[in-house]
């Protein structure tokens, strides 16, 4: 812990880094929130999800879920539940289709297929950090058991061929720290971002060399900016120069860093925190160190989107012995 602060600097708690923690272990048992408050709580309302503890029951909509995917956008997510219909042979009520389940809110969607949780998070840390909170509650009202989060999406990346897929091993910040920055009553707390690496070797296992692109493991930088906290010349803003720009592009890919997009740091701080395996799939919709804007067909684009959800997909299905 850091020295205390005065009244003008705010105290930093720095929790451990990653380098200094045990191996990752995921709680057993029916999953546990870390927060002694919600036990004794009336009533839990999820109010971004149209959920709650007690205005339904969540053992018994939710107590079979064993795998949640996390990705940008509504629709991402919608198509993505859809092929999981598909991918897991899933048959659906009678004369029903999908159904957002989150459809009383209108910030996230969620989908269920069976044990598979689809769930839209936004785009940033702050949205996501909102929808992991109610969910990771959600499973914990729900009881389930030995759960696996995914978040699945797009990326920018850095000497790599566009639609190539990299599995996140380390998020890093803007400062390339691996480790997220939360404030919390005038303190600053420092959470690691730890990712489980046996699921990141699992998933590039499952990958092969006929899908016609390469899947492989690195670290990401995970920024509260899409254009000056990505040293990109192109926004409303820039006090860079190009050449400023292609040097800290370039230091990055010298640490290992092979892509960069907006929300694994908080996934990897929390799923620690949690307790829960999870692991960071995204395709690269383009190669920063040739340029800064997205250029590449729509069509195109859909179909690269695919990639990680394919990839987790094959997961799934060989957990579940389907493979």
């Amino acid at each position: 812990m850091a020295d205390k602060g005065t009244s003008q600097q705010p105290l930093t708690l720095r929790l451990k880094s990653v380098e200094e923690l045990p191996p990752y272990v995921s709680q057993e048992g029916p999953l546990q929130v870390r927060n002694q408050h919600v036990f004794s709580m009336v009533e839990d309302v999820l109010y971004h999800i149209a959920l709650g503890n007690k205005s339904h029951d969540l053992k018994d909509m939710f107590h079979d879920v064993k795998f949640v995917c996390f990705g940008g956008s509504p629709g991402r997510m919608r198509k993505f539940a859809e092929y999981m219909v598909e991918a897991l042979k899933h048959k659906l009520p009678a004369g029903q289709g999908l159904v957002d389940i989150a459809g009383g809110s209108d910030r996230y969607v969620l989908y269920k297929v069976g044990p598979v949780l689809s769930v839209s998070h936004g785009m940033g840390i702050p949205s996501l950090s909102i929808i992991f909170h109610e969910v990771y509650k959600l499973l914990y009202h729900a009881q389930c058991t030995d759960v696996t989060f995914f978040r699945i999406g797009t990326s920018g990346g850095l000497g790599l061929e566009p639609g190539s897929v990299v599995i996140t091993e380390e998020a890093v910040d803007g400062l390339l720290r691996p480790y997220m920055e939360v404030i919390v009553m005038g303190q600053i707390k420092e959470h690691p971002s730890y990712l489980s690496k046996e699921l990141a070797k699992e998933l590039q296992a499952l990958a092969s060399d006929k899908d016609g692109y390469q899947t492989i493991i690195g670290k990401t930088m995970c920024t509260n900016d899409f254009y000056e906290g990505q040293a990109r010349l192109d926004g409303a803003f820039c006090d860079h120069s190009e050449a400023d720009k292609m040097k800290f592009l370039q230091r990055m890919h010298k640490e290992g860093i092979r892509n960069i997009e907006m929300e694994s740091l908080c996934f990897a701080a929390y799923s620690y925190r949690a307790g829960i395996k999870s692991a960071v799939v995204c395709v690269t919709l383009l190669d920063r160190l040739k340029g800064d804007q997205i250029s590449t067909p729509h069509d195109v684009m859909e179909d690269w989107q695919m990639r990680p959800q394919r990839l987790v997909a094959k997961y799934i299905r060989q957990k579940l012995g389907m493979d």
